[in-house]
């Protein structure tokens, strides 16, 4: 599955990379949105040793399992919610938006779409393009989450999102979106810092908090972003 995303997404993860890019060398940022475990994109992306400080985080409880996992099943399908996470996220134009849904048929994921296209962002979408012409939307006008985004990245989950299955009773099991959509997102992250390095310039990226002179370092690179990002605190 790996192998499918190098070799058939590169395009696709160039273009996402340069329009991040020209977000944030236009004093913009990269914002990254999931729900579910999908939202492990974000994390991914967000405060890690080697990542980019640029990036802002999407995240809400109540779309997240730790807070409640059915519950969080049924916000992520609610109609206007996603209004109210992306008001917070303080998008601007000229920002790109990635938005992670393996099947890309959920409410919150297209009218996050929506609302960050309404506010003058470039959309990234991160989806299993297969998977989701074949199921139904579950949006209020049969939307769906690749037909609103200005570049489509494909995860090459397969139907179900497993890869393996039991031989007993042919269930599916070995799940497969978490690690294409993880991949994807270092893949996008190494190709905006080449652009950098093309550019002559660093990439603002972190360095680990728990080597020496890591915390220092952090601290004044982060210090230009935490007007923006309100999980730099």
């Amino acid at each position: 599955m790996l192998e499918e995303i190098e070799n058939e997404e590169c395009p696709a993860i160039v273009q996402a990379a340069e329009a991040a890019y020209a977000s944030i060398r236009g004093g913009g940022l990269l914002h990254v949105f999931a729900s579910g475990h999908s939202h492990m994109i974000v994390e991914e992306m967000f405060y890690r040793c080697g990542g980019l400080i640029p990036v802002n985080p999407i995240l809400d409880n109540s779309l997240m399992l730790h807070e409640g996992a059915v519950t969080s099943t049924k916000m992520e399908r609610m109609p206007g919610k996603a209004a109210e996470v992306f008001a917070k996220a303080n998008i601007q134009p000229g920002d790109t938006v990635l938005i992670s849904s393996n099947t890309g048929i959920n409410t919150v994921c297209i009218e996050g779409a929506q609302f960050a296209r309404a506010h003058g962002a470039t959309v990234v979408c991160v989806t299993s393009t297969k998977v989701s012409r074949a199921l139904a939307s579950r949006h209020p006008q049969g939307l769906k989450l690749y037909q609103l985004s200005d570049v489509v990245i494909d995860n090459h989950a397969p139907m179900g999102d497993c890869l393996l299955s039991v031989p007993a009773s042919g269930q599916g099991t070995g799940g497969a979106s978490t690690f294409g959509s993880l991949f994807i997102a270092q893949r996008i992250v190494l190709h905006i810092e080449n652009l950098y390095l093309q550019d002559g310039l660093l990439p603002p990226i972190y360095e680990s908090a728990n080597l020496p002179g890591g915390d220092a370092y952090n601290e004044k690179m982060i210090e230009q972003y935490q007007g923006r990002i309100k999980a730099l605190c």
